[in-house]
């Protein structure tokens, strides 16, 4: 492991660096229609110093622990610059969370202060914040819902003195409190301590393994939810760091705009979003034409650097996916266009990455292999994959039974199960807790079957299912391609690809039927977290009921 010693610098420390020796370099975009509204590095630097002043005007002391409700925004990065100036705790939560969840995540994490900013409803949540709480909500953000409760950021920030130390937390100091997304149960505070964002980019330097000190320019787009570890430790720290720029997008409709005037360098998505890419260039494109154009000398390289500049891809260097396992054929796709996507595999209790396959000749369906100065191992009897990293959770908040259930002699149990090669590449085969028991009382692991169904292009989400039924079905929703495709089309592909999961598989485990969801699953229906991914428990929840007559239905695609 590398030494932990005091030459690692807290993330603010970089931070006052580049508020002295670049102070007029664009540090944060922020659009509005067309228009760009920029913030410099002093300016972001005046601003959060003003709110830390605020902050220990209300009686805030060092150690306090701050939540931020938003989705990302350039007052997200400042809110986090200001509790990291004056010592505090900061605790970021979902942006989507609905009342009740919100209710018990500000419960549990003890919190004196809240930041309330970009949401897209904001309804009866302020049943969901105690009196005794300081709210302070952002500058109304056009399109978003109206917070009804607390102080005005902009009234707070002209009322005070910018505060005028460098304050510089003990490396030992507690920075964050980040909850997990909830896939399963009540969601856990994750906490972490300052010297591990520090130590994580201090070895990224001495190592070169994913090569952001090779950037000569660090530009972002931030869309992926800023609390989520991979958004907090793939961009917001490394830019902070580096002394590069994060720009935001306005809305989901002007995502793709807004990423094509970015051209970013540095880029971190889940597989839905490289997923949502490809099939949106093969419904113009067909895939063997485009193979056979990319084959052309002269024309293959304009139209590589035609689709990535149309993709917002022109100058990226380091593209990067993860919060899943991403289909072995989307990274193919990629590679065409000489974008190499690097796995990022891990979780928040260590503090992001595992492993990650930063060498373009990574096997594709492997997630790569341990990071520097980390482990990975296989459990001889589970095949659980166990991690030990020098960026390992100090603990679950004010929940040591948790801790002690995950983290057992040093080693955090990912709940995932997996197998690592002789060369140390390590596949996930997927959730230890996903395997699910058909009637005939044989278990049936979903992951591998998914992910075949996963290439038809028709396909937008999967969920194989079969809980207490003789066989698994299929529960699927259309992809775009899928929604404007001709019925009989779209059946007969979803025919051949249940065929092909099906190949060389036990009868008990061969998926009977592929039903066809009407209703699209989302983070609001509660079918899917905000990393995109599906909630089993919850489809399980919903439709169980139907499972045995969708199985026993004559017909192998059921249309509900």
């Amino acid at each position: 492991m590398a030494a932990q010693n005091e030459t690692t610098k807290t993330i603010i420390e970089h931070f006052y660096h580049w508020e002295k020796v670049q102070p007029n370099k664009v540090f944060l975009r922020q659009p509005k229609g067309d228009q760009w509204h920029t913030i410099t590095y002093a300016e972001a630097g005046q601003a959060a110093r003003k709110m830390t002043t605020s902050l220990r005007t209300k009686g805030l002391n060092q150690g306090d622990h701050i939540g931020i409700l938003s989705k990302n925004c350039y007052h997200w990065i400042l809110a986090d610059l200001a509790i990291m100036m004056g010592g505090f705790v900061s605790v970021p939560y979902y942006a989507s969370l609905p009342k009740g969840q919100l209710k018990e995540v500000v419960k549990l994490s003890d919190i004196k202060a809240l930041f309330i900013g970009k949401l897209d409803s904001w309804g009866d949540k302020s049943e969901a914040i105690p009196s005794d709480v300081l709210a302070i909500k952002f500058p109304q953000y056009e399109g978003a819902a109206t917070v009804t409760i607390g102080e005005n950021w902009d009234d707070l920030i002209a009322n005070n003195p910018p505060a005028t130390d460098n304050f510089v937390p003990d490396l030992d100091d507690l920075w964050t409190i980040k909850f997990t997304s909830g896939t399963t149960g009540t969601p856990k505070g994750v906490m972490h301590i300052h010297r591990t964002p520090g130590l994580i980019m201090e070895n990224e330097e001495k190592t070169n393994w994913i090569g952001i000190y090779n950037i000569p320019e660090v530009r972002c787009l931030s869309f992926l939810p800023l609390n989520h570890v991979g958004e907090r430790l793939g961009l917001e720290v490394p830019v902070i760091t580096r002394g590069g720029m994060i720009s935001f997008a306005e809305s989901l409709e002007t995502f793709a705009k807004n990423l094509q005037d970015t051209q970013p360098t540095m880029f971190f998505a889940v597989p839905r979003i490289w997923t949502k890419f490809y099939l949106g260039v093969i419904a113009k494109m067909p895939e063997k034409k485009l193979d056979f154009l990319l084959k052309i000398p002269i024309i293959g390289s304009m139209t590589k650097n035609k689709l990535r500049t149309a993709l917002g891809m022109r100058d990226i260097r380091i593209a990067a996916t993860g919060a899943a396992i991403t289909p072995a054929f989307i990274k193919n796709f990629y590679k065409k266009l000489d974008i190499h996507l690097i796995e990022a595999y891990g979780m928040t209790e260590v503090c992001g990455s595992m492993t990650n396959s930063p060498d373009p000749n990574s096997p594709q369906d492997s997630v790569g292999k341990a990071i520097p100065f980390g482990e990975v191992k296989i459990h001889p009897e589970t095949d659980e994959i166990l991690m030990k990293s020098p960026y390992m959770m100090t603990g679950y908040y004010k929940n040591p039974e948790k801790t002690a259930e995950v983290l057992i002699n040093d080693w955090m149990h990912s709940g995932d199960r997996g197998t690592i090669d002789k060369d140390g590449y390590v596949r996930v085969i997927g959730r230890v807790k996903d395997a699910f028991k058909t009637s005939k009382g044989s278990y049936v692991t979903p992951n591998p079957m998914e992910e075949i169904l996963m290439k038809n292009d028709y396909i937008e989400q999967v969920c194989v299912a079969g809980l207490g039924i003789p066989q698994p079905i299929a529960l699927v929703n259309l992809s775009e391609v899928g929604l404007a495709a001709d019925k009989a089309a779209v059946e007969a592909a979803l025919i051949e690809s249940i065929q092909l999961a099906n190949k060389d598989r036990a009868k008990f485990e061969q998926i009977s039927t592929i039903i066809v969801q009407k209703e699209p699953w989302s983070e609001d229906n509660g079918l899917l977290t905000p990393t995109l991914k599906v909630k089993r428990g919850k489809i399980d929840d919903r439709y169980l009921g139907n499972y045995l007559e969708w199985h026993e239905a004559a017909d192998k695609v059921i249309w509900v």
